[in-house]
């Protein structure tokens, strides 16, 4: 799986992430919202392309699990083939439930029910974060577009056992495994 949050409209970002997605040998893409709009906090970057962004990501709709973020809009949806205003998701692997956010209403700090060896993936914070606390998985892909914090661009990948955040040339940022530690 391939995770992407935060392309905020900006389409070179968005295909630099895709072409790494596709050397990686992902299966799926979750995206973690904030996919046109650039929000009124951030600026507009060069390559900023909505309309292309929805394009390109409407080539994998069948292949896309997408919540809504705080720069998503019922306007958004009508250029994009795949859903994109649900404000959580749930993923079931192994048992265990992965909630999918965008993090600006659920996040580490609001959690939603969860039990030890579940998890949350969640965007908002452009920040990378993969690790444990308290029993439950706090995976954060960071930003494709828009590192925050210091932190380059970014993207997410789950292999089946392992979730990575990786800068938008392949090197790891941050890793564990899928097993509660």
């Amino acid at each position: 799986m391939l995770f992407i949050s935060d392309i905020h409209g900006v389409l070179p970002a968005l295909d630099r992430a895709l072409d790494l997605g596709e050397r990686l040998g992902y299966q799926q893409i979750i995206v973690l919202g904030d996919v046109l709009n650039h929000g009124p906090r951030n600026p507009v970057l060069p390559g900023y392309a909505p309309t292309e962004v929805a394009d390109r990501l409407n080539q994998f709709a069948d292949r896309i699990v997408a919540v809504r973020g705080n720069c998503d809009s019922e306007v958004d949806q009508m250029l994009c083939h795949f859903p994109l205003m649900a404000e959580y998701n749930w993923l079931v692997m192994d048992g265990r439930r992965l909630c999918l956010t965008h993090g600006h209403r659920l996040n580490p700090d609001n959690l939603p029910p969860l039990r030890a060896g579940d998890g949350i993936a969640y965007g908002h914070t452009h920040v990378p974060v993969a690790g444990w606390q308290d029993g439950i998985l706090h995976f954060n892909p960071g930003s494709v577009t828009l590192g925050k914090g210091g932190h380059s661009e970014s993207l997410g990948h789950f292999d089946g056992e392992r979730f990575r955040v990786l800068d938008l040339n392949g090197q790891e940022l941050a890793s564990t495994t899928w097993k509660p530690q």
